[in-house]
């Protein structure tokens, strides 16, 4: 068996726990118990159908974070967010001796279950404007500052440079804990978010590089954040809902839905992270932003950290930016290249849900499957090495 097909079945055997588990808290005492052990046996899970299935009912007035959430909402609030149409931005230095998983190449994995928008086939690629392959090195400009050890931060709010500078050297606001419960829940906003098949010289004009293929899109890159994290000890729920299929518009609203009833069912959880993918194009080209790292292209990743002007509800916007700086640090000091410079700006991106809320940007659309999937083994690799610092004595 496949380490996917191993992975996989472990998801499954914890979504069937976790759709009894209402059943299980409805019954008798032993039966909660027996749950708690089958769900101690694992630490992963992804979740592929509407989560809130897993939420037991709540008898009375319902005083949820969620029910505040969605009491909140409105249809064009700042949850539906908007497509982020970036340039790029890099780094250097650092090392890491800890091996990789051996994941099966998403370009080689067959799905028979790819959904309504199919990855396109070998015959079906057409040829489009240019594709340019660059590695974005560090930047200088006033936006910009080193971190006091590795990496960048693009400042683009009002916050003078100087204050989070000091910020930047503040330790996140969370603990790890050694435990099996959960602590990272990894999902995707704009789940059908996908790449090239393979590096080449043109990209195909008439694919909007969004596939319902949950082996070719952000699906698998989560999937790929997720073993690492496992390997190191680290319980993870991922989330593989399709969040924007059939329709774009919303998704940000949908994602919120799916996955504030997960952290009100467990607390356990400290890091939230969006996995996407960007999109740096212009005038008949497109840009593939990759580095090199231990001999195998990797796609290069930007953290986005969003900060509020009042107007966002998220006041503990800075405690999130905490946690970006030590992440950008650890991915930096490990995988130097990987990274373009946090993206500081005035984004909501449901960023108010924790203290541990990023949302990560994998590579572009003219990035290689096999590039993407590489860049989260990296990053799940160096999170987990940086939770596992983090657990209490």
């Amino acid at each position: 068996m496949t380490n996917r097909k191993q992975r996989k079945a472990k998801k499954i055997a914890r979504c069937i726990v976790l759709l009894m588990l209402p059943l299980g808290i409805a019954g008798a005492a032993d039966g909660v118990k027996s749950l708690r052990d089958m769900l101690s046996e694992t630490n992963a899970v992804s979740i592929e159908e509407t989560p809130s299935a897993a939420v037991p009912a709540k008898k009375g007035k319902d005083t949820s974070i969620y029910a505040k959430a969605q009491a909140e909402r409105t249809d064009d609030d700042i949850l539906c967010g908007s497509l982020i149409l970036s340039e790029g931005y890099g780094i250097t230095a650092g090392t890491i001796e800890d091996p990789l998983l051996k994941l099966e190449s998403p370009l080689e994995t067959v799905n028979n279950k790819a959904g309504e928008k199919p990855y396109p086939t070998e015959e079906q690629w057409t040829s489009g404007g240019d594709i340019i392959r660059t590695t974005y090195k560090p930047y200088s400009g006033t936006t910009f500052f080193d971190l006091k050890k590795h990496g960048q931060v693009n400042n683009k709010t009002d916050i003078p440079n100087e204050t989070l500078i000091k910020e930047s050297r503040c330790l996140p606001d969370f603990t790890i804990e050694d435990t099996s419960e959960p602590q990272v829940l990894i999902y995707h906003t704009h789940t059908t978010e996908s790449f090239e098949p393979y590096v080449r010289d043109n990209y195909d004009s008439g694919f909007n590089y969004r596939t319902t293929d949950d082996t070719k899109n952000m699906v698998m890159v989560g999937d790929a954040i997720e073993a690492e994290l496992e390997a190191r000890g680290i319980g993870v729920i991922h989330v593989e809902t399709i969040h924007d299929y059939p329709s774009y518009n919303g998704s940000y609203g949908r994602s919120r839905e799916s996955i504030v009833p997960i952290l009100e069912q467990y607390p356990s959880i400290k890091v939230v992270l969006d996995i996407h993918r960007d999109a740096i194009s212009g005038e008949g080209i497109a840009y593939q932003p990759y580095v090199e790292i231990d001999g195998k292209e990797a796609a290069q990743v930007m953290i986005i950290s969003g900060c509020d002007d009042g107007t966002l509800g998220m006041p503990s916007y800075i405690r999130n930016f905490r946690f970006a700086c030590r992440l950008q640090e650890r991915l930096e000091g490990d995988n130097p290249g990987l990274t373009r410079p946090i993206l500081f700006d005035y984004r909501h991106y449901n960023q108010d849900l924790t203290t541990g809320s990023l949302l990560i940007e994998v590579g572009s659309h003219c990035n290689t499957l096999e590039q993407a999937q590489y860049s989260g083994q990296l990053i799940g690799r160096s999170l987990g090495g940086m939770l596992n610092d983090m657990k209490e004595d």
